[in-house]
């Protein structure tokens, strides 16, 4: 799918194309979702060079990520996209050109969406592609700032239940849930960090005044969230080994009852088995009481056991 966004006196127009038409005039964002064949071979026009490829999205090399070439900017950003507990990190190309910047990704985004809305209503107002560029950056860096602390608030709670709760199957889920989404905003930080530090060093002509202050603050932003993003694997590790303690404790419990058990009944099993010898010269067994002698022996040895174990506080 492929949707221009023009300005027309101050107004956003959003034109839904297909691979036969035309860019309609004074369109400033080219966006393409999931292109076809055919979409595809249509875009191939607008490049004169090779146009980035659905695999080229997943290097992680500088050189592939951002480059300056004849078709203009061209860089790879990783968005992290919130489904349900995960989070999922999303690559979108951005071609930067004078008057226009071209987006091509794969999977839908919340941000693109949004920045639509934001373009409608004119919470945004667009002079220049970098303009642009640089207002979905901000509004990536506050979703990643909404999501650190939807990890914190996950982690208070993990906190307060590890020592409680029963299931610490559930305790684990969760702590891998929150690493991975941790690993995912710390690696689309760097790669944020990578990607505007390249634009302010080499291509710093593009930028107006404006646009130079706003990617200062978002790499001030980006420095800021860097060590809440460390501070999070800090306690993740923290509670996993806090869990993995507790969960071995637990376990020590169910073996120290089991052991306990077995001494307890060690001295009636003693007594029993004396007695079960076949010898041919036993005397008690010729006793009138001696069944129920024995019988009290073994329970008063158990029940002594026991008790000399709650003495000593090892019950």
């Amino acid at each position: 799918m492929i949707t221009a966004y023009a300005l027309e006196q101050t107004k956003l127009k959003i034109y839904e194309l297909k691979e036969h038409d035309h860019i309609p005039e004074h369109t400033f964002w080219l966006d393409v979702f999931r292109p076809d064949e055919a979409e595809r071979a249509w875009l191939s026009s607008f490049f004169m060079e090779e146009m980035p490829e659905e695999e080229d999205l997943k290097e992680l090399e500088a050189s592939a990520r951002f480059y300056y070439d004849r078709d203009g900017l061209h860089v790879n950003s990783l968005f992290p996209q919130r489904i349900g507990l995960e989070v999922k990190a999303i690559n979108v190309a951005f071609t930067l050109r004078e008057q226009l910047m071209l987006t091509i990704r794969e999977d839908d985004l919340g941000l693109i969406r949004l920045i639509r809305n934001y373009l409608r209503t004119q919470r945004i107002v667009v002079d220049t592609p970098y303009t642009l560029f640089l207002a979905l950056f901000v509004l990536k860096i506050e979703y990643i700032s909404d999501i650190i602390e939807d990890v914190y608030t996950v982690l208070e709670d993990v906190g307060k239940n590890v020592f409680e709760a029963p299931d610490l199957d559930q305790i684990f889920k969760q702590i891998t849930y929150q690493e991975d989404v941790n690993g995912k905003v710390r690696l689309s930080l760097l790669d944020t960090q990578r990607s505007l530090r390249y634009i302010s060093r080499y291509h710093r002509q593009h930028l107006n005044d404006d646009n130079i202050k706003e990617l200062k603050e978002i790499l001030s932003d980006i420095d800021s969230l860097m060590p809440h993003s460390q501070f999070i694997f800090d306690k993740l590790n923290f509670l996993l080994e806090s869990t993995i303690g507790f969960s071995g404790l637990q376990q020590n419990k169910i073996i120290k009852i089991f052991s306990v058990a077995a001494v307890v009944f060690l001295p009636p099993t003693l007594i029993a088995s004396s007695y079960g010898m076949n010898f041919a010269h036993m005397p008690e067994l010729d006793w009138k009481f001696g069944y129920p002698i024995a019988i009290g022996l073994m329970v008063a040895s158990a029940v002594g056991t026991y008790l000399f174990f709650r003495r000593k506080g090892w019950l």
